[in-house]
């Protein structure tokens, strides 16, 4: 049961990296000349990215410390429930910040674009098997 668990966990920790319409494109050139992004607007962009980048790597640190921790609780004998629950809100709040933070990077971004940018972009978003969508 505790291994089912486990990769209940670890499946979910994938779904909580990016939100559905943030990926790296600033560092896709192609994609910023189809943007037409101006100079001023790819140097705020790249400002909003190195401001969160920091925050970011500690929030994902810390879900993946809380993840370990979890697993520890789990495989610990003798298994002590009310420690193995601790471990569970500690990964929701882990898990919770790291979404909140690229979520407020994600809204952040889309203040820097014009209105016509933001749908380009949502045009040329990597589908599932990481090619564009053509619409």
């Amino acid at each position: 049961m505790p291994r089912l668990l486990l990769l209940v966990l670890a499946a979910g920790s994938l779904f909580a990296q990016m939100p559905r319409n943030l990926y790296a494109w600033w560092d896709n050139k192609v994609i910023v000349q189809q943007l037409n992004l101006s100079g001023a607007e790819v140097q705020g962009i790249h400002a909003a990215v190195t401001q969160y980048r920091a925050r970011l790597m500690r929030a994902r640190a810390n879900v993946l410390d809380a993840e370990q921790n979890l697993e520890e609780e789990f495989n610990r004998e003798p298994f002590d429930q009310d420690k193995t629950r601790q471990a569970v809100e500690q990964l929701i709040a882990a898990r919770s910040d790291l979404t909140r933070t690229l979520c407020e990077l994600s809204l952040k971004l889309r203040v820097l674009l014009t209105p016509e940018q933001w749908k380009e972009l949502q045009r040329l978003r990597p589908n599932k098997q990481g090619e564009e969508q053509q619409k």
